[in-house]
């Protein structure tokens, strides 16, 4: 099996092989190489000690220099560079504590994780190098563990996800010894730091179908760990419509939200409040009244403990806050523009993506869009109109009002959003003229002098 590997690299590994090193190209690119996939990022593997590569390249960012890792900027890119090694002992579930710089191929291989980023390749000769059987697993969609699992898995404590995210992007099963290996390593998961965890995450919910990685991750007990509150939806049976618990819910809907980050955190989460607002009637009815906005608070908590940026944490709580809207065209056009006001036109796309990834999750469906794309010709129409939806699209501001009198303060935002409740109504009221009326007959209202 050969690989074809592009020139600009094939004149990096000359630099090394012209000085009397060896250097070769392992992981991830001859994975994808060998999957029919573009390669993003070459990882090179050499005998050259780090303060040989220094030497021998202008441009080198010594990212990880004490266990031997180096960044060389090369042409357009920046290839990762790593001394043969063999790693001591893990202390902190994540790096050794010390690395024995080789000049054994075979050996430095033999520390990495899974059999498919196992294998290197000979940039002369293009010539695969395979020591254990990752090419086999590769064509038969396994992800598998390097020697002992419990050993790989004790030394980083974010293989377990990261086997998961590879057997979720690939649509790939994991060796079963490996994956038996996963609940037995929990305690060195629990040592990785949040924000790496995180990342697995995100990357394992931007997958093609991250149900199956989701359903690893509870099957394995690792989302037990960081997401608990998720897990309380299975067995949580609706009732209704609906012909999956909340658990299995939630994953559909995850499947048919939109490839974006923050769709598929809300999609995951719209439900996560379900099992805290469970009731049943006299009848026997299931309801789950307000468990949006419990959901809401939820996943804010959820993601704040997960440390996603603030904007991810408060776009997702938003659309979770407002999916539980029933739109139909007896609709006023007043009661459209309420609600647009209340969610935001700019978040309403998102917001009725989330709606459609909700209803396709009821019964594993894809849900029809026509009723939500007609909604939103309708607002499209209303925008076209200049109708107001906020405050910065009344006729008059706070300068107008001063004018009339309104001193700066509380007062002038309560008399502004009343003006907008009033246009919300009637957009014909959206005059300079008649707003300025309105806002002198409600100066005693408001306590504000009559001048």
């Amino acid at each position: 099996m050969r690989i074809d590997v592009p020139r600009p690299l094939q004149a990096f590994a000359r630099i090394f092989f012209d000085a009397g090193f060896c250097c070769y190209f392992v992981g991830g690119a001859v994975r994808d190489s060998l999957l029919g996939r573009k390669a993003a990022d070459w990882d090179a593997a050499t005998d050259a000690r780090p303060e040989d590569v220094l030497k021998l390249f202008r441009k080198v960012i010594p990212t990880g220099i004490q266990h031997g890792t180096v960044s060389v900027r090369w042409q357009d890119a920046l290839i990762e560079t790593t001394t043969f090694r063999i790693d001591g002992h893990y202390a902190d579930g994540r790096r050794p504590t010390s690395v024995q710089f080789s000049d054994d191929l075979a050996a430095d291989l033999s520390r990495r994780d899974f059999t498919v980023n196992g294998m290197a390749v000979d940039p002369r000769s293009g010539q695969l190098i395979d020591l254990f059987g990752g090419l086999a697993d590769l064509k038969a969609g396994i992800i598998r563990a390097i020697g002992d699992p419990l050993a790989r898995f004790g030394e980083d404590g974010l293989r377990p996800l990261r086997a998961i995210r590879f057997a979720t992007r690939f649509h790939f099963t994991i060796d079963p010894a490996t994956l038996a290996a996963i609940p037995r390593c929990l305690d060195s998961f629990r040592q990785v730091a949040l924000e790496r965890v995180r990342e697995e995450f995100s990357r394992t919910l931007l997958c093609d179908q991250p149900s199956h990685g989701l359903q690893l991750l509870e099957q394995s007990g690792l989302l037990g760990e960081f997401l608990p509150e998720l897990c309380l939806g299975r067995g949580l049976a609706q009732g209704d419509y609906h012909a999956f618990d909340v658990f299995e819910h939630s994953l559909l809907a995850v499947d048919a939200a939109p490839l974006d980050l923050t769709l598929r955190l809300a999609a995951l989460l719209h439900d996560i409040g379900k099992p805290a607002s469970f009731s049943r009637d006299q009848a026997g009815v299931i309801h789950f009244y307000g468990h949006e906005q419990i959901s809401a608070t939820l996943a804010s908590s959820v993601l704040r403990r997960l440390k996603y940026p603030n904007h991810v944490v408060e776009a997702v709580a938003h659309l979770v806050r407002h999916h539980m809207f029933d739109y139909s065209p007896d609709w006023s056009d007043a009661a459209l523009r309420r609600f647009v006001a209340k969610v935001g036109l700019a978040s309403l796309p998102t917001l009725l993506q989330l709606r459609l990834a909700d209803a396709s999750g009821l019964r594993g469906v894809k849900a029809d869009p026509r009723p939500l794309l007609a909604m939103l010709d309708r607002v499209e129409a209303l925008v076209a109109a200049d109708n107001a939806f906020t405050v910065k699209d009344l006729a008059i501001d706070g300068h107008v009002l001063s004018c009339l009198g309104w001193p700066k303060g509380p007062a002038m935002g309560r008399v502004l959003q009343e003006l907008l409740e009033l246009v919300l109504d009637d957009p014909t009221m959206n005059t300079v003229e008649r707003l300025s009326l309105v806002a002198e007959k409600l100066k005693s209202k408001h306590g504000v002098d009559q001048a």
